[in-house]
């Protein structure tokens, strides 16, 4: 029988490009989510009965258990960029992660798989960050020969990074945003998921590696970078993090007043405060290099799926070509 991975967070944006790579490589896949109705649209990433969706709370030991029995490998994808109600990053990026790890150990899995984040540091000013970092620590107390990923922003068809600015290009002529002279070094999500695949395939040995793709630029640099790809011209204003704060607040006190009703997924203060830290490859770290992968440039996707943002959407390189037409 083919063999069994369980991935936590399986029909997130990370997550689902995991379980494609798991189903090509010929494994069963147990797509463990909070929602397995909402996420029936991973079955036809296999062949029929190869990739199905099941219920888990990573809150709860039993709901863990139950997801990771009989699993020769467990990836765990959960994370989020804001809290909301009981989902904090203690509850899902610490004791969730602790969790899925020492469960896993108890059920005898050969290999685990840990999302973490460029940044993941105990002293991080942000509590995402140092949430993450205490996540890898239990992870390693729990299942010490782990692989853990940190990779800077993912980017892909799905991601909540230029999605969501192209989609702010649209609201008026000036695309507002903290932290311009902060750096990264965006990746293709697909590259982490053959990095992922990697460790669950034991073609990775444990620790932990920093994943970014070939280019470093500040935030202000991917805007015009962005920019250029959706055809569009807006005034990119830097907020300096004062300004931030405010504005962070302000919509955090909105989804607290709310009671949950009206989430905060514009800007916290938190992510103010991870703003202010790059998110680079260290140096001496492990990185797609040790992985014998090539990481794919921005320039050669973000076109792929940018292209409903441009003014004219899906008839702009026609318009384009008919400039050059004559008469």
């Amino acid at each position: 029988m083919a063999r069994l991975v369980t991935i936590f967070g399986g029909s997130g944006f990370l997550g689902r490009y995991v379980a494609q790579r798991m189903a090509r490589n010929g494994w069963r896949v147990r797509v463990a989510v909070r929602r397995p109705n909402q996420a029936m649209f991973v079955k036809p990433y296999g062949a029929v009965g190869q990739v199905e969706p099941v219920f888990c709370n990573i809150r709860d030991d039993a709901s863990v258990q139950a997801a990771t029995a009989g699993a020769d490998a467990v990836v765990n994808c959960v994370g989020i960029l804001a809290e909301r109600g009981q989902n904090s990053f203690e509850a899902l990026h610490q004791e969730g992660a602790a969790r899925i790890a020492r469960i896993s150990t108890m059920e005898g899995v050969g290999q685990f798989v840990h999302m973490s984040a460029i940044g993941a540091a105990s002293e991080a000013s942000s509590k995402y960050c140092q949430s993450k970092a205490l996540g890898e620590q239990a992870v390693l107390e729990h299942f010490p020969a782990a692989v853990i990923i940190r990779p800077s922003v993912i980017f892909g068809a799905e991601d909540q990074f230029f999605n969501k600015f192209a989609a702010m290009t649209k609201l008026g002529p000036v695309l507002p945003i903290v932290g311009g002279d902060t750096r990264f070094q965006p990746v293709f999500v697909d590259d982490i998921a053959k990095a992922v695949a990697a460790g669950v395939l034991g073609d990775a040995k444990p620790g932990i590696y920093e994943l970014g793709g070939p280019e470093v630029k500040s935030l202000k640099a991917l805007m015009a970078q962005m920019l250029d790809v959706i055809e569009r011209r807006r005034f990119v204003l830097n907020l300096p993090f004062w300004a931030g704060v405010v504005v962070g607040g302000l919509f955090d006190i909105l989804q607290y007043v709310s009671v949950g009703l009206i989430s905060n997924t514009i800007l916290t203060r938190d992510q103010v405060k991870s703003l202010r830290d790059d998110g680079v490859v260290s140096p001496a770290a492990l990185r797609f290099e040790d992985l014998g992968i090539e990481p794919t440039a921005m320039e050669t996707e973000l076109p792929e799926y940018l292209w409903p943002n441009r003014p004219s959407g899906q008839y702009s390189a026609i318009k384009s070509s008919a400039k050059n037409l004559k008469a």
